[in-house]
């Protein structure tokens, strides 16, 4: 029976701490392009379990432990205000670079799946000189065109609900149903729920993802966005990874990326929610694969 367990043999799971933050990641050590694979909120490195080995066939996979989830460090969060650099979004972006710096890799590929696509659009908007490709995976964190774009409210409702309990009870129960908001289809594995529940009982990741959470639903939190002004300025080769079944975001929101980021690709997988890497693994390596490829 496949596991996170077999998924991941052949790949190398470390500690990087660089002085400012320790970062966890999971890698496949190679000579190819780089590719850093953000996970999202309340999420962890596992999140690209199923893809490892296979896109190491077309690249350097590292996926990683953002701060404040899973065993990465828990900084204190930047009170910074939306317009001002160091902020608490930005300091997710800090620890990308960090890493990288710290890696020995000056330019690299950035796939982010929700709150991992929010610190892409950083990444490709404010540091074009290090990022070669962007790969946006049912992204968070943009301000689109409402009469173009439809926001799912009560999408947003639900995730705040099922978080925000799990985090204060977390029972296999909750888990459960905070995962199945990811994956409403299917794909959560009691495996899964194990490994969900031994990284948001650490009490430092808990406590940090609490404040995380709060700060994520926060009146101001649109302030953050990204603009489709701001986005229009990514220059580097862009896929736009969508699903069909989406939550918050429907196909809308990736056929305007897709239109207002110059050149962009856009490929929706069907049949998947928000986590399609894991839904659909296969189909999201081969799409990925091609477009390092190319």
């Amino acid at each position: 029976m496949a596991s996170i367990h077999i998924d991941l043999l052949g790949t190398e799971t470390r500690f990087v701490d660089t002085g400012r933050f320790r970062t966890r990641i999971i890698t496949v050590e190679n000579d190819k392009p780089p590719l850093i694979l953000l996970h999202g909120g309340g999420g962890h490195a596992e999140t690209y379990s199923r893809n490892m080995m296979r896109l190491a066939e077309y690249c350097r996979p590292i996926a990683m432990d953002f701060i404040w989830h899973g065993m990465s460090s828990a900084p204190a969060f930047s009170d910074k205000a939306p317009n001002e650099d160091g902020n608490w979004l930005d300091q997710f972006t800090a620890q990308v670079l960090d890493l990288m710096d710290h890696l020995g890799i000056e330019k690299a590929a950035i796939e982010g799946e929700s709150l991992g696509g929010w610190i892409a659009y950083d990444m490709a908007v404010n540091h074009p000189e290090r990022t070669s490709k962007v790969i946006l995976n049912t992204t968070w964190g943009m301000s689109l065109d409402p009469t173009k774009v439809h926001e799912g409210d009560a999408d947003l409702d639900a995730l705040r609900e099922t978080s925000v309990n799990a985090l204060l009870n977390p029972t296999r129960e909750l888990l459960r149903k905070r995962l199945e908001w990811l994956m409403p289809l299917g794909g959560v594995t009691e495996e899964l729920v194990d490994l969900r529940m031994a990284l948001w009982s650490i009490p430092q990741t808990r406590d940090a993802l609490i404040e995380y959470y709060k700060r994520l639903f926060a009146p101001n939190i649109g302030e953050f966005y990204f603009t489709e002004d701001e986005i229009r300025r990514i220059i580097c080769p862009t896929l736009v990874l969508w699903t069909d079944k989406n939550p918050i975001h429907g196909e809308d929101a990736a056929d305007r990326l897709a239109e207002i980021i110059p050149g962009a690709q856009k490929h929706i997988m069907r049949g998947c929610a928000h986590w399609p890497q894991w839904e659909r693994p296969e189909e999201h390596d081969a799409v990925v694969g091609a477009f390092m490829q190319a």
